[in-house]
């Protein structure tokens, strides 16, 4: 038995991550680029040498055992160390170029890409990096599934095999030309018309709990418009009144901002910019090196006394 454990081979087991990921054969063969038969082949002869079913394929989409479900992580943490051999490999061979995947929540990548572009090429020039827009959750799912390297989104967040490091505080400001006062409340704003990101957008959830919002009050208006544009809602705003809510640093080109007072704190709201990386990485210095950079850059922008940090999810 246990010969035929270690009998399992790296393919094998990169056909029963991608099966858990995919839960659908097909769909796994493909991203696998093999047949549908060659997987389930290689998947089952992978069940046989283990002694146990990984997967209950009576289920649709299919589910995994209860020991697989222990397995998956242990198959993980293997991928990884079979991926930092040929790391090594490559870089004793001189054939190593590293690529970065790095998943960003839309009203961050807006400006942070451009901001520190500079930079990174400068002090990283033989990185490959790839910037990938995702929304709070799917960044998260994407962490887990091993298809980026590093997370960048308002916090907080608490996870397994996961590390998080602190960025920056941003504050909340508002957007509001109607106002002629530097810093209005919730209370002086509850009667306009608010615009809103999309649903899954983080700002709109920490916008609709700092501004006590009926999330379904686009349903009683007359009409209405949820995207993911920032600059869209801003020329919505100016066409039609009401107010968004914008982070501090977004760049807006001379439109003048407010600050938005909680009156039972005295506080202002902000959210806790933070990056995301497996406890576990071969990239390791190269994300540490992106965070550096980020941290530097703006880290003396912004201070923290007097922030009310609301998360992603609208906890304080």
């Amino acid at each position: 038995m246990i010969e035929n454990v270690y009998s399992i081979t790296p393919q094998q087991i990169n056909y029963i991550l991608e099966l858990y990921n995919e839960r659908n054969f097909q769909r796994a063969s493909d991203k696998c680029f093999v047949t549908q038969p060659t997987l389930s082949m290689q998947v089952k002869k992978a069940e046989e040498m283990l002694g146990f079913l990984i997967f209950d394929r009576s289920s649709t989409p299919i589910e995994l055992t209860q020991t697989g479900e222990l397995l998956i992580p242990v198959l993980k943490d293997i991928q990884h160390e079979y991926s930092r051999i040929a790391t090594l490999s490559k870089k004793e061979n001189g054939t190593y170029k590293e690529q970065l995947r790095i998943g960003v929540i839309p009203t961050i990548s807006a400006y942070l890409i451009v901001n520190i572009f500079e930079k990174v090429r400068a002090q990283l020039p033989d990185l490959q990096i790839t910037f990938i827009e995702l929304k709070s959750e799917e960044l998260v799912v994407a962490l887990e599934e091993n298809k980026i390297d590093l997370g960048i989104m308002a916090g907080p967040y608490q996870g397994r095999r996961m590390r998080v490091v602190p960025l920056f505080k941003e504050e909340i400001t508002v957007y509001i030309p109607s106002s002629k006062s530097p810093i209005i409340s919730p209370l002086d704003i509850e009667q306009e018309q608010p615009w809103l990101l999309s649903r899954g957008n983080c700002l709109r959830t920490q916008m609709i709990h700092f501004c006590s919002l009926n999330e379904n009050r686009s349903e009683v208006d007359s009409w209405n418009y949820e995207g993911g544009n920032i600059d869209l809602l801003m020329k919505m705003v100016d066409l039609n009144g009401g107010y968004t809510l914008i982070p501090k640093f977004y760049d807006l080109k001379n439109k003048e901002l407010k600050r938005l007072l909680d009156p039972k704190t005295g506080e202002f709201p902000a959210r806790e910019i933070i990056a995301i990386m497996p406890n576990k990485s071969i990239k390791k210095e190269s994300c540490e090196a992106i965070i550096r950079i980020v941290q530097l850059y703006y880290g003396t922008k912004e201070l923290d006394r007097g922030l009310l940090v609301i998360g992603w999810n609208g906890e304080r």
